[in-house]
């Protein structure tokens, strides 16, 4: 590799070589006669590699962690708004019933974390701080504010069929069961497939807040059959999604129902085309992009 010593002692003091590791690795030559299974690499690096292309590689990634970590904000916030207006309707502690919930949902070891959550937030929040001093319980309007979206994640696996179904598609992804094979249908009417989607949201969002490598990573695999029924989604991968490109689909397609005017996907499109696809020795296929 290439090196301006310079430049190099700056990141390296600065980000650490470990991390920056991770963003070479893709440019370490290949073992011979490598397993596709577990390709192995060299330590020697692929010829024109330089420090230079690590560095805007890395920069590139933090720049979409930014942009991805927004568009989630955005995401996990209209969730617990959709969630909340389902289980107020039903009464501000509805959120206690298991009777209100999938026989398969572990109630009670979410309402173990939701009081976890409410112990650390009593320092913090002048509302759990008021009812807490004024009243026996939380409703779920001020229970909402403290939850992870890992909580509300699990919170919408473990609601009744038609609750999911009331608020995935009061996001616009109704999707057309005629058009699902049996084996989907089936599934599609066990639960929602927005389910899955939530989980690896979790795991996308949990990647940007702790500044983590994203743009090349595998993630928890969701089912892409159900929505690849829906129009503005039928170029989501066949059958399951497990890199970033189904994420940035799925994402666009939420924020543009819930915000009509964001120009979030403009500005994912700007960055990759401009930053990313521009790299001499990457491919938007690592991220899972179809190949052109």
């Amino acid at each position: 590799m290439e090196v301006d010593e310079q430049l190099a002692e700056q990141w390296l003091k600065n980000v650490s070589y470990y991390r920056l590791s991770g963003y070479w690795y893709g440019n370490r030559i290949l073992e011979p006669n490598y397993s596709p299974k577990n390709p192995k690499r060299l330590d020697t690096f692929k010829p024109g590699t330089t420090f230079e292309e690590i560095v805007k590689l890395y920069e590139f990634d933090r720049k979409l962690r930014t942009l991805i970590h927004d568009g989630m904000e955005r995401i996990e916030v209209t969730l617990r708004a959709r969630i909340g207006e389902l289980l107020i309707h039903k009464g501000p502690l509805s959120y206690q019933d298991p009777n209100l919930f999938r026989e398969s949902f572990d109630h009670e070891s979410w309402l173990k974390t939701t009081r976890g959550r409410v112990e650390r937030a009593k320092q913090r929040s002048a509302a759990i701080k008021h009812y807490d001093e004024h009243y026996d319980d939380y409703p779920f309007w001020v229970l909402a504010d403290v939850l992870d979206f890992s909580d509300l994640s699990q919170l919408y696996d473990g609601l009744l069929l038609e609750d999911q179904r009331f608020i995935s598609e009061g996001l616009g992804l109704k999707v057309n069961p005629e058009k699902l094979m049996s084996s989907t249908k089936k599934s599609y009417y066990r639960q929602d497939p927005l389910a899955r989607w939530c989980e690896q949201f979790t795991v996308v969002r949990n990647t940007c807040a702790h500044h983590s490598r994203l743009w090349n990573r595998h993630f928890t695999p969701a089912s892409t059959n159900a929505f690849r029924t829906i129009p503005s989604l039928d170029s989501l991968p066949r059958s399951q999604s497990e890199r970033l490109y189904g994420t940035l689909l799925m994402m666009a397609f939420i924020l543009k129902s819930v915000s009509p005017g964001s120009s979030w996907i403009k500005k994912v499109i700007s960055l990759v085309e401009n930053e990313f696809s521009v790299s001499p020795r990457r491919n938007t296929v690592e991220m899972g992009f179809p190949e052109i």
